[in-house]
């Protein structure tokens, strides 16, 4: 019976490591210069990168972001919203074989498309991007088939709060994505900047959302915020234009925030 119940024992702790991550490393200071590792310059070089997105690598800075996210091969991530999939193709060729990426397309934004599918839909599940899957369902159950490593939004956490997503419950979107993670697993929000103070007065008009505001939706989560990168900053943006206008567009100032599931998290 001993030797049983000390089988049974390390069955239980082996069960619990394969539900966790090996965790990211903690990112870089903010300005410190970027040595991107040789997977991420194959991903970027991925020659079946449409050339519209190779155009915006310039001003979005993939290989950075992915440094800075601690994106690893073999990770598990979710593109949430992940648009015409810029980060979708990208993702998959870093974690490459022995990873996944989900793009998750909420059923909110299918609905306003009136059946036209969504972009990624030409691409994900199929060669040369095999190890992607879209995952159609709404935002406020959002989840994957699997833990995974990494929930990664780029300039949509906003949309999340406007009208025509519900507007969704941030608490309940937040925590659902806390419950998707692996314990040590990271939540990365990329979005535009609104004014310090500003809340949610400019989702809707501009486009641009608080940052102190998402960082604390995140934290309520049960997130510890680990920094930001600030290799989308722009000093230069006034914060007032809509982030559509060709004044701006391409340049706002970004946030690129980082947060992390506790270990002990479940």
């Amino acid at each position: 019976m001993k030797i049983q119940a000390r089988w049974m024992a390390l069955a239980a702790v082996l069960a619990l490591a394969a539900c966790e991550t090996v965790p990211p490393p903690p990112p870089p200071p903010a300005d410190a210069p970027v040595s991107l590792p040789g997977f991420v310059g194959v991903a970027l070089s991925d020659p079946n990168r449409p050339e519209a997105d190779r155009a915006r690598d310039a001003a979005r800075h993939p290989g950075e972001i992915l440094v800075f996210a601690g994106l690893r091969p073999g990770m598990k991530v979710v593109d949430l919203i992940p648009g015409g999939g810029y980060f979708t193709r990208i993702f998959s060729k870093a974690v490459g074989p022995a990873g996944r990426v989900y793009a998750y397309v909420p059923d909110e934004l299918t609905a306003l498309a009136k059946g036209r599918p969504p972009s990624v839909a030409a691409f994900v599940g199929k060669p040369p991007y095999a190890n992607t899957r879209m995952i159609l369902r709404t935002l406020p159950t959002f989840g994957a088939p699997e833990k995974v490593d990494m929930v990664f939004t780029a300039q949509n956490y906003h949309d999340m709060h406007l009208s025509f997503m519900g507007p969704a419950d941030l608490s309940v979107v937040n925590r659902r994505v806390f419950a998707a993670l692996k314990p040590g697993g990271v939540y990365i929000v990329i979005d535009h900047s609104a004014k310090a103070g500003s809340g949610l007065r400019d989702t809707e008009s501009l486009h641009r959302i608080d940052a102190a505001l998402v960082r604390r939706e995140v934290e309520a989560a049960g997130f510890v915020f680990e920094g930001e990168s600030r290799v989308l900053r722009n000093p230069a943006d006034p914060l007032t234009a809509n982030v559509f206008n060709p004044s701006i567009r391409g340049g706002t100032d970004q946030f690129v925030y980082r947060f992390r599931k506790p270990r002990s998290g479940r």
